[in-house]
């Protein structure tokens, strides 16, 4: 399919993967592929990737090591780099990466690691023991969660520790994270939440004061040799409010602090870490500190906003996996505007002036960038999507815009 001597396969179909598959075009001028549950809207009729194999039954071990063994079995004489791109697909990964390591490219962290990492009790231990700051939490179970005494005062944000679970659940108004103004709306988030097929932990938090826009992001890429070898800040303007998007990032500006650079790096190398790592947290006004949220074990579904900056993902996980090229710690300082709505929503939502004039002067400097609106890939079903996404966004914010409780 391609002339280079590997082929990027992609494991997903979503924004994150379209990213991906651009960071790789932009790069190398290469179509990627993907495996995948189903085809989503942002990679169809798409140029630069073709999701080849869709596998309902993919989280499955067994399904997902017979899959991806008979996939790779069609390019012999191809080196395949591996690209897991959501939290479901890394933790298969991980589990099943010795019998996959002779059909594909890729680094990833034991399975140890992971499940500390990944559930978010444990993940805020090793916050404490590396001295990150984190919002007061608690949890409850499925057991105790009616008699729940909380340490804190409302507002509270209510989310799963296991996300693949909660994904896989359903219950009217699911939000993928809530926010309870009171104790009769926090009862009845609760009870609507273990009314279903989710049975696993709650995590609860302390609502940190102010908007979308006193979120940060990081993107990281930690090499083979457990050295960190990209640091990339992102400052959110404004978050998805729609049930399924809530948390997710619409629209992202480059930022840089170098203390938390140099901590960030510290911690991934003190316990190990390679591959791609995603760090959520919001500032507390309060305080004046970052107060971790959580980890994803990948990079994040508006990590494009990193090779809009100028500093393309492809080539240091390329660098690393394949080449094996010595690099340093580059921690990136230039800056642009990634987003995924309409410059008219962000405008509209957006609340902080000093925030619109730094997007307005980006857009006018001609350092704007939407995912989806990639002119080698603008065929007429892609422009279609694209129309359709946006104009989707403008009613999703419209109908949804501040709504985190148990109601549509």
């Amino acid at each position: 399919m391609n002339s280079l001597p590997f082929l990027p396969v992609l494991l997903g179909s979503d924004m994150n993967v379209y990213g991906m598959a651009r960071s790789f075009h932009e790069a190398y001028g290469i179509q990627s592929v993907a495996i995948a549950k189903k085809k989503l809207g942002a990679t169809m009729d798409s140029k630069i990737v073709k999701v080849l194999v869709e596998e309902p039954d993919l989280e499955d071990d067994e399904v997902f090591v017979r899959t991806l063994t008979e996939f790779a079995g069609r390019y012999s004489g191809k080196t395949l780099l591996l690209v897991p791109c959501g939290d479901n697909y890394i933790k298969l990964l991980v589990r099943n990466q010795e019998a996959l390591r002779p059909l594909y490219r890729f680094e990833c962290i034991s399975e140890e690691l992971l499940m500390k990492l990944s559930i978010k009790e444990s993940f805020y231990q090793v916050c404490t023991e590396h001295g990150f700051a984190f919002p007061q939490t608690t949890t409850c179970t499925a057991q105790n969660y009616k008699d729940v005494q909380l340490p804190f005062d409302f507002p509270v944000v209510i989310k799963p520790s296991n996300s693949v679970a909660y994904w896989n659940c359903h219950f009217p108004h699911k939000k993928k994270v809530f926010v309870a103004q009171d104790k009769a709306e926090f009862d009845a988030i609760l009870d609507a939440i273990y009314g279903s097929s989710y049975q696993d932990h709650l995590i609860i938090q302390e609502f940190i004061p102010g908007d979308d826009s006193g979120m940060r992001v990081m993107n990281c890429f930690c090499g083979k040799d457990g050295k960190v070898k990209l640091i990339a800040l992102g400052h959110p303007l404004l978050e998805e409010h729609s049930p399924e998007g809530i948390g997710s990032y619409a629209a992202i500006i480059g930022d840089n602090d170098p203390a938390l650079a140099r901590q960030m790096k510290q911690f991934l190398e003190a316990i190990g870490y390679v591959g791609f790592a995603n760090f959520d947290m919001k500032y507390d006004p309060r305080d004046g500190k970052y107060k971790l949220f959580e980890m994803n074990l990948r990079q994040g579904r508006s990590s494009f906003y990193v090779t809009a900056c100028g500093y393309n993902l492809a080539t240091f996980l390329v660098n690393d996996v394949l080449l094996g090229q010595p690099m340093g710690c580059v921690i990136a300082t230039d800056t642009a505007l990634w987003r995924a709505i309409p410059k008219c929503v962000l405008f509209k939502y957006l609340k902080d002036e000093e925030l619109k004039a730094e997007v307005r002067e980006l857009i006018a400097e001609k350092h704007d960038c939407h995912s989806f609106r990639y002119e080698p890939d603008m065929s007429l079903k892609r422009w279609i999507y694209y129309l359709k996404n946006q104009l989707n966004y403008i009613k999703k914010y419209r109908k949804y815009y501040g709504n985190k409780g148990l109601h549509e």
